[in-house]
């Protein structure tokens, strides 16, 4: 990344598109965070940012460097390893500019577009205190999702 001469940040290979990996990522922040029912603003704080700035690393507008990266895992609880989890090849080899930067699909869903039950379903399940139960009741979800069981 370079610095324009008019102080803003130019990408790599002269596209304004960010790169399906840092939008992989920024998505996998804004997952955990509000998983945890924490604001941008609160995040922020955390971590010495504006709100501003958790949005552009959550849209993947600015990359987030490493050290920043272990900060963030810190701050949401979660190993570094979080943020790729889901990273299909494709979109770790997808060029910039290629279309691919769109955000992947959020397996929890999007708590402003109406998913609060999902995001709900991630809290009360986080609150299971058995890692056994824990467990058996992911295996038994994952069951019925890929339909094992019918109704």
């Amino acid at each position: 990344m370079n610095l324009d001469p008019g102080g803003g940040v130019r990408r790599r290979h002269g596209s304004e598109h960010p790169h399906p990996v840092d939008v992989h990522v920024g998505a996998r922040v804004r997952l955990r965070r509000t998983t945890l029912g924490m604001s941008q603003e609160k995040l922020g704080d955390a971590i010495g940012l504006t709100f501003q700035q958790v949005q552009k690393y959550e849209r993947g507008t600015n990359r987030i460097g490493a050290s920043r990266l272990y900060e963030l895992s810190r701050v949401l609880d979660v190993p570094v390893s979080f943020f790729f989890e889901e990273l299909s090849p494709g979109t770790a080899a997808a060029p910039v500019g290629s279309g691919l930067s769109e955000p992947p699909a959020q397996p929890f869903g999007d708590a402003a577009g109406g998913n609060r039950e999902r995001l709900e379903l991630v809290r009360v399940f986080q609150r299971i205190s058995d890692a056994t139960l824990r467990r058996r009741l992911f295996d038994l979800v994952k069951a019925i999702a890929n339909g094992y069981f019918r109704a």
